[in-house]
């Protein structure tokens, strides 16, 4: 049985069984006008910080005539993955994990990275952005010859310049990228930027039905899983940020079909460099929400200036929810007086949801199949956050806890904090309401 967003209660025996809702954080607010310029001071390469994610290891460093060398293995295979809590998909990806490893080096590194085929078809692996010899290139047929079931080929090449980039396969495409199989290259400058934050975001989406544990590659629309890092909202980290740390976000995209709008809350960033290379200085330019398309990064930097808990999110409203369809009946405003009793004749508990708008259907609690996290959103500070998929946190605070924990929930002053008019506040500035309201 397929769960689907409009469907789920649209007049059929789905609805009795549709939506409900779990846990994490989060809470909207302004956007600052315009970039600041880096702060003075705290000189030095940031760590790169994969949240949810990891950093591949590299095996030795071992030194040849050309130089020294950085070895690394990776391994594509079979893995099971949990994309958020009760959600836990049968799929394919690298080293374990989906996506991979996050492959870390320094510009003008040469690098021998030897690729096992645990898969059940040949696979190969593309250096996405990043200019090596046409025989490294990794395209099946075309540049080199598959690397078939079982074995394992050595690619060899210099990171010749810095950059975001990205690695996946160019052999059966649709299938193997569908699955997860994907990762992202970070090289840093030979000379250290002024960074204090470097985070790497990859933003990925999946079809997979309600109760299943398989990743449907044939799928060109209605993705119901929208992860950053292989994680949908309530599972993924959040971003911290002490005031004044300069900023930078590496977002990479790899879905099948969509572009995202990445939407950050309460600052304006600037993008400063593709996988194509930097965006010059002239060209930079305040957004506060950035579209990554599918085949692309983007590398967005700013200085954090206003504390708080600040949402980081694809703009598509179907991206920032969990597991849920487009092929359904639209109940809003329908009258279901009566429904409830006739179909609970046939299904007992039976309930009518979504007439009256969806955001009933996070808070309320009703079973489900198993493995299935439809409308599933989180608890914040002030309630039940509805929101889900594609979602995290950027936690900005004036101090960081010693132990690099996150901070927990902001604290902010209560005159700051939307609330509910009184009868004195409309008085004094002569609002009046409608009948009933």
């Amino acid at each position: 049985m397929t769960l689907s967003r409009r469907k789920l209660l649209g007049g059929s025996l789905v609805a009795g069984v549709a939506a409900l809702g779990r846990k994490a954080g989060a809470a909207p607010t302004p956007a600052t006008p315009t970039v600041p310029p880096p702060p003075p001071g705290k000189p030095g390469r940031s760590s790169l910080v994969v949240p949810n994610g990891s950093i591949l290891a590299a095996q030795k460093r071992s030194t040849t005539r050309d130089g020294a060398t950085r070895v690394y293995h990776l391994t594509a295979g079979p893995i099971k993955h949990e994309l958020a809590p009760g959600l836990v998909i049968d799929t394919w990806g690298y080293n374990g994990t989906t996506p991979g490893p996050v492959i870390e080096a320094i510009e003008g590194e040469r690098v021998r990275i030897y690729v096992t085929n645990q898969l059940p078809e040949a696979t190969t692996i593309h250096w996405h952005g990043v200019f090596v010899p046409n025989g490294m290139d990794g395209v099946a047929g075309l540049t080199q010859p598959a690397i078939a079931p079982g074995k394992t080929f050595r690619y060899e090449f210099v990171f010749d310049r810095a950059g975001t980039f990205m690695y996946h396969p160019h052999a059966d495409e649709m299938t193997q990228i569908a699955l997860g199989m994907m990762g992202m290259i970070v090289v840093h400058p030979r000379r250290p930027d002024r960074i204090e934050r470097d985070y790497a975001l990859f933003a990925h989406e999946m079809k997979v039905a309600i109760g299943t544990r398989r990743v449907d590659p044939m799928a060109m629309n209605d993705f119901n899983v929208l992860t950053f890092n292989g994680k949908a909202f309530p599972a993924t980290a959040p971003l911290v940020a002490e005031v004044g740390d300069r900023v930078r976000i590496r977002l990479a995209n790899l879905g099948p079909m969509d572009h995202h709008p990445i939407h950050l809350h309460g600052h304006a960033f600037e993008v400063v460099a593709t996988d194509g290379g930097p965006v010059p200085t002239s060209a930079r330019h305040p957004e506060t929400t950035v579209l990554v398309p599918t085949g692309t990064t983007r590398t967005v930097e700013f200085v954090a200036s206003l504390e708080g808990d600040w949402p980081l999110h694809c703009h598509m409203t179907h991206h920032a929810m969990n597991q849920m369809g487009h092929d359904v009946a639209n109940l809003i405003g329908v009258d279901t007086t009566g429904l409830d009793a006739k179909l609970g004749r046939v299904v007992p508990g039976y309930m009518t949801m979504g007439h009256e708008g969806m955001g009933e259907m996070a808070t309320m609690r009703m079973p489900q199949p198993k493995n299935a996290i439809s409308m599933l959103g989180g608890a914040g500070p002030h309630g039940m956050i509805d929101m889900g998929g594609m979602f995290t946190i950027l936690q900005v605070r004036a101090r960081l806890p010693a132990d690099g924990t996150a901070p927990g929930w902001y604290a902010a002053p209560a005159d700051t904090v939307a609330a509910e008019a009184t009868p004195q506040d409309l008085a004094r500035d002569g609002i009046v309401l409608p009948r009933g309201g």
